[in-house]
């Protein structure tokens, strides 16, 4: 056999080129039929396989530049003449009789276009032997298929009707992991047949041609895995010189190396059905059989057609899945925060009852870590190994909440806890070092069933090197060790949801012993204390409508979601209207707790270079000053001052973002300076040159007068919802409260229409 437009052709396949071979251009056929390649201008016969003197006594060699009428009657040449013109890659079936052979052997003829050239491969009718189609129970299958709320329940439908179909000794389906290896989900065999359920199988089981192959090709067939293949005649097309893409091909000769694989598994036939997902290879239906079978092309198309049905549902199973998942996590969600806010210590709620935190997520263990106290819940790592956890997380996750599924790819420590503790995601609890919930997850190598575990191999046979195909677990081991199962969104988003819980059942027992110590000293510091009291008053109203609003929010959206097609459009627009307005009040309560904690916040002030604190400023908004192409300069040096350097960030970024927003000019032009000592008047009078006075001034759209104090005032906005990018009118308000708590003011000097100037100052000692 000889090849010439391919690296790999004609040489052997070994261990370092296997996943090159090119299976497309065997240039052979399986011997069960054979296959004529015509010319589609002239409809004469180009190339031929070796087979046609076995199995119709006619050399291939004489049909050569020959036409049809040498085998079929003049009707079934002008049937296929009228085909051939609007045929493609997808086959077509026809049944024929070869009435110009002796003894006229009945033969279907399935029909192709490609690769310039018209295939026709005739196929023995099978005798009958196997299953007998049932259409009332094909029926009744395919209902079961489709009312599947399962991902598993929906497999196991599908292979126990192709099993009935085709009568195979073995269907299962074998769905692909991110990593391209795969698992055996759902299995129909024959009784006396091993399981293969649960089986796992590395990736280079099925080379990334093989997988190209599956993607255009939904079915392959091999009724005898023992064939000798019958190369064509010859084996390049005359017209290409190269063998023909025989990717559609159905009796395209297989690699010997799968071929070796089925010998392996002790399969004698094979048949696989692609299994595709937003045009990615979910996975394949496969079936084996312990000897040769010959399953009829019909039955075969038909067990396409379920594989095809199967592609077009699975997406929406999966999406079942998950949102059974979602409501699961939800209720025993619900069922831990009753716990945690009626039991008297709130870390008992996490672990006395059920459901507790291991039954929240899908888990190995968990660990609840609190004022130096660990209390674990399932398989986790031992305590020492948890305090250097929760070390390690002090030094490198400050965020709150953190996860990974290699923990020590991180850390290298993390090598020791691996088998219970590759993944892990831990939120924290408070300010205080080390109170933390985590959860934890094995590692992958350790829950994974391997269908053979030895090394690939290369075997001398004939002077022949074959690739053994049934091992490469440890290739596989090193890409996943210490590495488990990844987080899903849904996971993650319900810890910060417990984290946030607890954070507010914590803040309320806080405040509570906080009421119940100022009721002491009442009489004596009332006046003092009523602006405080005020500020605590709205932080916990606004947490305590901070719930029940985000139950308001998320259940709309489940009704937006569930019952949408069940509404009219008028019930539609108010549940929409609803999310726009919860979302609405989420923002307005945020500002009203922002605003009380900066009532009730300490000044950590210290000497702040404002040149190099305007700097950092700037480089945060620098995203929002390209987009809106905003010119911004600096008048002069700025001075040194006594301040909070993270409040004062916060005064500077709020009102550079303002003079931004409210302005409408091509060329948008924001400066910041500070004025000179007499240059301004203060706003609370005092003696002026016992504080700096600053300015940030906007060519923006400018502020009426009679609005100078209405701005600065909670959710006065002078502008409608959606102009100027919406906000809740809260952020003056804010950056007043945070100047004043300096111990300066702020003020506006501003006309409509000509831009606005902001001054606010700052005392020169603390």
């Amino acid at each position: 056999m000889s090849y010439t437009d391919d690296s790999l052709l004609g040489k052997n396949i070994n261990l370092t080129n296997c996943d090159r071979e090119p299976i497309h251009i065997p240039g052979a056929v399986q011997p069960y039929g054979f296959l004529l390649c015509l010319n589609p201008a002239t409809l004469t016969v180009v190339q031929a396989s070796e087979n046609t003197q076995a199995l119709i006594g006619i050399p291939a060699a004489d049909l050569l530049g020959t036409t049809l009428d040498r085998l079929l009657s003049p009707e079934r040449v002008a049937e296929i003449t009228q085909l051939q013109g609007t045929l493609t890659e997808a086959t077509k079936l026809v049944g024929a009789r070869l009435d110009q052979v002796e003894g006229q052997p009945f033969y279907k003829i399935i029909l192709h276009r490609y690769d310039g050239l018209l295939w026709l491969e005739f196929e023995p009718v099978a005798e009958s032997g196997g299953p007998t189609l049932d259409l009332p129970a094909l029926n009744e299958a395919l209902g079961h298929m489709l009312a599947a709320t399962q991902v598993l329940e929906f497999c196991q439908y599908a292979v126990e009707q192709v099993r009935g179909i085709t009568g195979f000794d073995r269907v299962a389906i074998y769905r692909f992991g991110e990593d391209e290896s795969g698992e055996i989900i759902a299995e129909a065999k024959h009784e006396d047949l091993d399981p293969w359920l649960g089986l796992h199988y590395p990736a280079s089981d099925i080379p990334k041609q093989a997988r190209a192959m599956y993607l255009k090709n939904w079915l392959r067939f091999i009724p005898d895995a023992r064939y000798t293949p019958s190369p064509l005649v010859p084996v390049n097309n005359p017209g290409t010189n190269r063998p023909p893409d025989m990717t559609y091909s159905v009796l395209r000769s297989v690699s010997p190396i799968h071929l070796l694989y089925l010998h392996n598994l002790g399969s004698a036939a094979t048949m696989t059905i692609s299994l595709i997902r937003n045009g990615q290879l979910w996975g394949m239906i496969t079936c084996h059989h312990r000897t040769p079978k010959l399953v009829s092309y019909e039955l075969r198309d038909l067990c396409q057609f379920i594989g095809k049905t199967f592609s077009a549902l699975i997406q929406s199973k999966e999406q079942l899945d998950q949102r059974e998942y979602q409501l699961r996590i939800r209720q025993n969600q619900s069922g831990l925060f009753e716990h945690v806010s009626t039991n008297p210590n709130f870390v008992e709620g996490l672990y006395r009852h059920k459901p507790n935190l291991l039954d929240v997520l899908d888990c190995g263990g968990a660990a609840i870590c609190f004022d130096g106290n660990i209390i674990t819940l399932g398989h986790t790592p031992t305590e020492p190994q948890i305090k250097k956890l929760l070390e390690w997380l002090q030094e490198h996750a400050p965020e709150d909440i953190f996860y990974t599924n290699s923990y020590a790819q991180l850390n290298p420590e993390g090598l020791s806890i691996r088998p219970t503790a590759s993944g892990i995601m831990a939120i924290s609890l408070a300010e205080a070092p080390g109170n933390y919930i985590i959860w934890f997850r094995p590692e992958l190598v350790q829950t994974v069933t391997w269908a053979g575990k030895n090394d690939k191999v290369e075997t001398q046979a004939d002077g022949q090197i074959f690739l053994s195909p049934r091992q490469s677990f440890e290739a596989w081991k090193q890409l996943v060790e210490s590495t488990s199962a990844p987080w899903r969104p849904l996971e993650i988003e319900a810890a910060t949801e417990i984290r946030l819980h607890i954070s507010d059942v914590r803040l309320k027992i806080f405040n509570e012993l906080q009421a119940r110590a100022a009721s002491l000293s009442r009489l004596n510091a009332e006046l003092e204390r009523s602006n405080d009291e005020l500020d605590s008053f709205a932080y916990v109203a606004s947490h305590d409508l901070k719930e029940p609003l985000r139950g308001i929010h998320n259940y709309s959206l489940f009704l937006l979601e569930d019952y949408a097609e069940q509404l009219d459009s008028d019930g539609v627009s108010k549940l929409q209207t609803l999310v726009r307005l919860s979302q609405r009040m989420e923002g307005l309560i945020e500002s009203l707790l922002q605003l009380s904690r900066v009532g009730r916040l300490d000044l950590e002030l210290a000497p702040t270079d404002m040149n190099q604190l305007l700097s950092e400023v700037l480089d945060l908004l620098l995203p929002r000053i390209e987009q809106t192409q905003t010119t911004i300069s600096v008048a002069g040096t700025l001075p040194t001052i006594y301040c909070d350097p993270v409040r004062m960030q916060e005064v500077l970024n709020n009102l550079l973002t303002n003079a931004m927003r409210y302005n409408d000019n091509a060329d948008k032009r924001v400066e910041i300076g500070v004025a000179a000592p007499g240059e301004v008047k203060l706003k609370n009078g005092g003696n002026p040159d016992s504080f700096d006075v600053f300015y940030v001034r906007d060519n923006g759209i400018g502020i009426d007068p009679k609005h100078h104090e209405t701005i600065f005032k909670i959710f006065k906005r002078l502008h409608s919802q959606e102009k100027y990018g919406g906000g809740t009118g809260a952020g003056l308000a804010i950056v007043k409260k945070m100047v004043e708590k300096h111990g300066g003011a702020l003020w506006v000097e501003s006309t409509r229409g000509a831009g606005a100037t902001f001054y606010f100052s700052v005392p020169k000692h603390p």
